[in-house]
């Protein structure tokens, strides 16, 4: 599968590798279409939120924006298309002024994930939601994270991850570490944040999509039929899944 691999002259935590990754999911057809099937959960969503901001985090290369035009994108890096650089760890919105936080594949890069619910406990209007799509910790996910992915996959990990690098510290397994394996912690700690749906999907389209890293290994006009099988398998068994996407509302302050 190497050989099959992009090179790049910019390191993870560089802002020039996520340009790149921008232009891959743009030039993509195949990885394009799943994620905007991806954004649809978000685009649906946000019509039954409360009235308020609703902030993407972790925006990176991602084109959500061209689907929820008032969006806040925001993002750790530098980037050109942030309307706003910050930390997840310190967002700087004024107490219940969030209606919605929208991420993909940003959770599992955040270094505690303790802090970072605190502050969206602290941010989200009641009735507001966090929604995000992660890797998942299936058999099959598993599999082809541990094996094939150059980022870290540690189901025995805890809520933080060690290092300093913004998108080169990770852990693939977090989301399913914090509200399954530790679900009673989840529950004890955070009792205003109620998990609304757990959801594995997508076993093989982005596989065979290539991701941002490497190339493709299906025709674009292949979509659609993947699309059938990824449903056939999701609903054999989630242990098919690579992904998963949680929904967690807000009910009650404090």
């Amino acid at each position: 599968m190497t050989s099959f691999k992009y090179k790049s002259d910019f390191s993870l935590d560089d802002p020039g590798r996520t340009q790149e990754h921008r232009a891959t999911i743009q030039s993509k057809v195949f990885l394009n279409k799943l994620y905007r099937e991806w954004y649809e959960t978000f685009v649906l969503e946000k019509s039954h939120l409360p009235t308020g901001p609703v902030i993407e985090i972790g925006s990176g290369g991602g084109f959500l924006k061209k689907l929820i035009p008032d969006i806040i994108t925001s993002d750790i890096l530098p980037l050109p298309s942030n309307d706003m650089t910050f930390s997840a760890l310190e967002m700087p919105f004024p107490d219940s002024s969030v209606s919605g936080i929208f991420m993909v594949d940003t959770f599992h890069h955040l270094p505690d994930a303790r802090l970072f619910l605190s502050e969206v406990n602290r941010v989200l209007k009641k009735s507001g939601k966090l929604i995000m799509i992660e890797p998942a910790n299936s058999l099959w996910g598993r599999f082809i994270f541990q094996r094939f992915h150059h980022e870290p996959f540690d189901p025995d990990g805890t809520w933080q991850i060690p290092g300093d690098g913004p998108l080169s510290q990770a852990n693939g397994c977090l989301l399913w570490i914090v509200f399954e394996r530790d679900k009673r912690h989840f529950t004890s700690e955070f009792p205003g944040l109620e998990v609304e749906m757990i959801q594995y999907h997508t076993p093989l389209r982005y596989l065979l999509s290539g991701g941002v890293s490497f190339k493709q290994f299906v025709p674009d006009g292949a979509f659609n039929l993947f699309r059938a099988v990824d449903r056939i398998l999701a609903a054999l068994s989630k242990q098919t899944c690579m992904f998963m996407t949680l929904k967690i509302i807000k009910t009650k302050e404090g």
